[in-house]
C-alpha cells in the first residue's frame, strides 16, 4: 500500500475498516494501524444495491463450483467492481472472483 499511497485513489469502508482492524491482537497496533486509515477516502459498502449484488455473486461462484469461504470477501468484491476499484488483497477468496466474475485485483 505504501507504493499507492500519493500515486493511487486509496478507498476504505465500513466493512474494510472492520474487516482489517478486527484482525488486531494489540491495541497498540490496531490504534496506529486506525490512524493509517482514518485520512483514507472513506465510503460506504454495504447498501441494498451491494448486497443484493453480492448474493448474486456468489451465487454465481456456486454455480463454478467455488465455495467463497468468507462472505465479507464477495461484498468487498462486489463494492469494488462497479467503481473500479481493484481491492489490495493477499486473501485466496479474490482469486476466483476474478477469475469468474471479472473483478480487478491488487495482490500484495
Amino acid at each position: 500500500m505504501d507504493d499507492l499511497l500519493g500515486r493511487e485513489l486509496v478507498v476504505t469502508g465500513d466493512i474494510i475498516l472492520t474487516e482489517v482492524l478486527r484482525g488486531f491482537t494489540s491495541d497498540a497496533h490496531s490504534q496506529r494501524a486506525k490512524s493509517l486509515m482514518e485520512p483514507l477516502d472513506y465510503r460506504d459498502t454495504l447498501g441494498k444495491t451491494v448486497a443484493m449484488g453480492a448474493a448474486v455473486n456468489y451465487r454465481r461462484l456456486r454455480k463454478c463450483g467455488v465455495t467463497i469461504r468468507k462472505t465479507i470477501e464477495v461484498m468487498i468484491g462486489t463494492f469494488c467492481m462497479p467503481q473500479g476499484l481493484p481491492p489490495l488483497h493477499a486473501d485466496r477468496d479474490f482469486d476466483p472472483m476474478q477469475q469468474y466474475v471479472g473483478l480487478r485485483v491488487l495482490r500484495f
